[in-house]
């Protein structure tokens, strides 16, 4: 029999890194042309309709790069657009979304503690809230389109930080954490799709027709571009926290999340403001310690556990597959010292990646990271500190197997 559950490690890893090497791409482009537009220069000898200009230097050969606020006054034959890194980047996020979430549901996005819902009930709230953030976002900025845009920035931070309370009080703590950061994604993927690249089809056309581009459209993407820069860096943030228990694992996980959106605006102020040349705003920095610090001090709030007694259908399974005792023995022994709400090794306060493994619930809860971690492979424990044996190593491996054959898909 094929192991699926290897084989699905696998397309997870396969997602994962094309999600990564498309944000690289989408985001290093992004902050690049946010900066040389802060940059740019006037000169005397700038062609009719160029804004600006700038002289870069990189890998050896210089670069001169001339900014049209609205249009040149004849269409290049080679233009380059800049859309696919977005679309490639929320497509392979939402792939991950699926892999993980949708199809692991009972395991990261459902806590019966939270709020009791079927797999399905899960999924449409997951993808309904998607929607719903772009068209209270984009509704926000057409109304407020010759408001002071700070003020739109304002009614966005409280949209989000909604959003954040909302997501802890229906999903698990790492379900709620990377949603937040897969709405703010979906909003700024949007804007590329929906806004940006239809504007700039505008243009063209106008340019290719022989008329002249209506200013208006260049002014809109700007927006939308400014507001995907200082978004950026706490989505980042929030695709790296289910690897934190600090951060999404606590009664105040919706407030850090609420924070983190304000540590990316204050660092994006220094770095925007050093590529404009308008100084160094060094107070950025202090304030963004300061908030940091009291996120850090938001985590040591109770931390939220699974359930140590109830099981959902596939943890039964688990339970119930033959060789369950033995490996409750193995991991009580080699794993639980860690593990545990209160660990027992010197330096852990808490359990690592907050995984408790005291009771057979939460064993039978955990298999397949048991499974892929102690049995198909020896990444715990680590440097196998309680030297756990091959044998013990083998009977994880066939406990899970078992489990599999009697009816949970791995």
């Amino acid at each position: 029999m094929y192991d699926w559950a290897v084989l699905w490690e696998w397309v997870e890893l396969a997602a994962r890194w094309t999600h990564v090497i498309t944000a690289i791409a989408w985001i290093g482009s992004s902050f690049y042309f946010i900066a040389l537009d802060l940059g740019l220069r006037k000169s005397p000898d700038l062609p009719a309709g160029a804004y600006g200009e700038e002289w870069q230097v990189h890998g050896g050969g210089f670069y001169h790069i001339q900014k049209y606020l609205v249009a040149p006054e004849r269409l290049p034959d080679h233009l380059i657009w800049f859309k696919w890194e977005s679309y490639a980047t929320w497509l392979s996020g939402f792939a991950m979304l699926v892999l993980v979430y949708y199809l692991g549901s009972e395991l990261y996005l459902i806590d019966p503690a939270v709020m009791e819902l079927t797999a399905w009930q899960a999924i449409a709230i997951s993808v309904a809230s998607l929607v719903f953030g772009w068209l209270a976002y984009t509704t926000i900025c057409r109304v407020f389109v010759n408001a002071n845009q700070t003020a739109v920035m304002v009614a966005l931070f409280g949209v989000l930080v909604a959003m954040a309370w909302g997501y802890t009080h229906v999903f698990s703590g790492r379900a709620a954490l990377i949603h937040l950061g897969a709405f703010t994604a979906t909003i700024m993927s949007a804007n590329v799709f929906m806004v940006i690249i239809p504007n700039q089809k505008i243009v063209v056309a106008d340019l290719k027709a022989g008329r002249t581009p209506d200013p208006k459209y260049g002014r809109i993407a700007k927006q939308r571009s400014t507001h995907n820069n200082y978004l950026t860096l706490p989505v980042l943030f929030l695709m790296l926290s289910n690897h934190y228990p600090l951060v999404f694992a606590t009664e105040w996980n919706w407030l850090i999340a609420s924070l983190v959106f304000l540590m990316g605006v204050t660092i994006r102020h220094w770095f925007n403001s050093r590529h404009a040349g308008k100084g160094n705003p060094h107070w950025t920095w202090g304030l963004t310690v300061i908030l940091f610090l009291v996120i850090a001090w938001l985590s040591t709030a109770p931390m939220r556990h699974v359930d140590d007694t109830a099981m959902n259908g596939a943890a039964l399974v688990y339970a119930s597959a033959e060789g369950f005792d033995d490996v409750v023995g193995i991991v009580q022994g080699r794993c639980s010292m860690c593990h545990a709400a209160e660990p027992g090794w010197d330096g852990l306060a808490w359990p690592p990646k907050n995984v408790v493994l005291e009771t057979p619930a939460q064993i039978a809860h955990e298999a397949r990271r048991i499974y892929m971690q102690a049995g198909i492979t020896h990444a715990m424990p680590p440097a196998n500190l309680s030297y756990i044996e091959p044998a013990e190593r083998a009977r994880i491996v066939e406990w899970f197997r078992n489990a599999q054959r009697g009816g949970v898909e791995g």
